[in-house]
């Protein structure tokens, strides 16, 4: 997957990657759905993206790490804002978006629609 000049690109990119919840794999074992990355006119590494049910988990379990606790520990006004953040990024767009969400914040369903629609009335 590597030769030696690409280590710097491979390694500028691998944070990213791992943000996303993504895969690095060789060029040569990319589907049609991967994304195949370049590096001075040549292919470095391709970049497995992960399910978007996978990428809310993802997300949420990096939300997480970077409060240093678990979402359901939060007061109801850090809730709110992970609701908000979680909302701008398009988690609610996915299938069981809602109640992934609820589930990693302790709360109920309802709960998270009344944030949601809090917010839409401000």
């Amino acid at each position: 997957m590597t030769g030696s000049g690409d280590e710097p690109f491979i390694t500028a990119v691998k944070p990213l990657v791992d943000a996303m919840g993504g895969e690095m794999i060789p060029p040569d074992e990319a589907g049609p759905d991967d994304v195949v990355l370049s590096w001075e006119g040549a292919d470095v590494v391709a970049v497995r993206l992960p399910q978007l049910a996978d990428s809310l988990d993802h997300i949420l379990a990096a939300m997480e790490r970077k409060r240093g606790r678990p979402l359901a520990d939060l007061d109801r006004k850090a809730k709110q804002e992970i609701v908000r953040a979680l909302e701008a990024r398009g988690a609610f767009a996915v299938r069981h978006g809602v109640e992934t969400v609820a589930s990693a914040l302790g709360v109920s369903r309802f709960t998270v629609y009344n944030y949601l629609n809090r917010e839409k009335e401000s």
